[in-house]
């Protein structure tokens, strides 16, 4: 089974909506299509995509103002905007809320899989190849955990990203806080609880394995011992 990387798309034309989702699902993408600001918060918690797609001007909540709360939980995602507005000072806002990519209407769908596939290969190139946890194969750019020779198990971006900063430190413990601000931007309490839930969760897929482990050292944060 192959695990497809899942798009946010945020656009509130419903034709041109469903011309894009149907486009990149052909391409292999799995699609997530929402028609306000709303309704893709929502979906964006619920489904950890690995990449949005946003229309600036959207009903209930617009583009630009999705991105800068999205953008506070998470530094990485990459983002695309679709507008219509042209204005550099439009484009200049875009950037500075932390967009990656800056599409006008009307645009090309082979321009947009080109945009999308870039920022896609620029944040797998982050140095996250596959590597061996045990009898587990990670792959991180892919999201995907498969022990053995069975099905791959798909990870959230989240759980991924967490794993991934563990292995890096294998046999060492990775600093809670460190690992809070990285993925979650805070250190609070709340945050600290939530980490403590996809830590479970890591277990669980990693408990085919009795050589891997995930230990707590309290006080200071987490180890993986494999």
């Amino acid at each position: 089974m192959q695990i497809k990387t899942r798009i946010l798309l945020a656009e509130d034309e419903p034709s041109l909506g469903q011309i894009v989702k149907e486009s990149l699902e052909t391409r292999g993408y799995e699609v997530i299509l929402c028609t306000d600001g709303k309704e893709a918060e929502e979906k964006y918690h619920e489904t950890e995509p690995q990449l949005l797609v946003l229309d600036v001007m959207m009903p209930k909540k617009d583009g630009f103002n999705l991105a800068r709360d999205i953008r506070v939980q998470d530094s990485d995602i990459p983002i695309i905007f679709l507008t219509a507005k042209s204005q550099t000072r439009d484009v200049v806002e875009g950037f500075t809320l932390g967009g990656n990519d800056y599409l006008k209407k009307p645009f090309s769908m082979e321009e947009l899989i080109v945009r999308i596939e870039n920022l896609l290969n620029s944040n797998r190139g982050n140095d996250q190849s596959e590597s061996q946890i045990g009898a587990y194969l990670f792959n991180p750019a892919k999201q995907s955990l498969t022990f053995l020779e069975e099905e791959p198990v798909a990870l959230t971006y989240r759980e991924s990203q967490l794993l991934f900063h563990l292995n890096k430190n294998r046999n060492e413990v990775l600093d809670r806080s460190f690992i809070l601000k990285k993925l979650w931007q805070d250190d609070d309490f709340f945050s600290a609880r939530s980490m403590d839930v996809f830590i479970s969760r890591l277990r669980k897929k990693l408990k085919q394995d009795e050589t891997v482990q995930i230990v707590n050292v309290r006080g200071f944060g987490y180890k993986l011992i494999c």
